[in-house]
């Protein structure tokens, strides 16, 4: 599903891995919505994520998780 709003932003429902989590990327955990600022690649494909509340997620190469995705028309 895409959606647009207000700013020019396209917003996308999407499934993230290790592999394709990047910063910016908005993860639902708990219930709470946390934004991804940094991540770090760990041993054997797996990542550290830091959320901008300062909490720390690592996944595991093959772990799946629902994500927004926000993207900004050029």
């Amino acid at each position: 599903m895409r959606a647009y709003v207000p700013g020019g932003a396209l917003v996308t429902n999407i499934e993230v891995t290790a592999t394709t989590v990047q910063r910016g990327d908005i993860i639902q955990l708990g219930g709470h919505a946390l934004r991804v600022r940094d991540l770090f690649q760990l041993p054997q494909g797996a990542k550290q994520l830091v959320f901008e509340s300062g909490e720390l997620l690592t996944i595991h190469a093959r772990t799946r998780l629902a994500a927004v995705r926000m993207l900004r028309r050029r």
